[in-house]
């Protein structure tokens, strides 16, 4: 996946994991196409499939996790080792 610049050169997505993440490898990795697209991949596997959500979307679901409405039911996490 690219990005692309001005001069409309195909560049490589800058990939961003979160300061929070664990050092064992569990969490995903962001970038920002430049046709405003947020992509998302698993950081143990960046060459996996990548989802693809639009800005309103990405920006639903952070506001979601920052107050606390996305919960994971810690026995269905153990079972699925989430």
């Amino acid at each position: 996946m690219f990005r692309y610049d001005r001069s409309g050169q195909q560049m490589p997505l800058n990939w961003k994991k979160s300061s929070m993440s664990y050092s064992s490898g569990g969490c995903v990795e962001v970038a920002a196409e430049s046709r405003g697209l947020i992509r998302v991949r698993d950081s143990k596997n960046p060459k996996g499939p990548v989802l693809g959500f639009a800005p309103a979307e990405w920006d639903a679901f952070v506001s979601g996790v920052r107050k606390g409405e996305l919960t994971v039911d810690k026995e269905l996490a153990q079972t699925k080792q989430l």
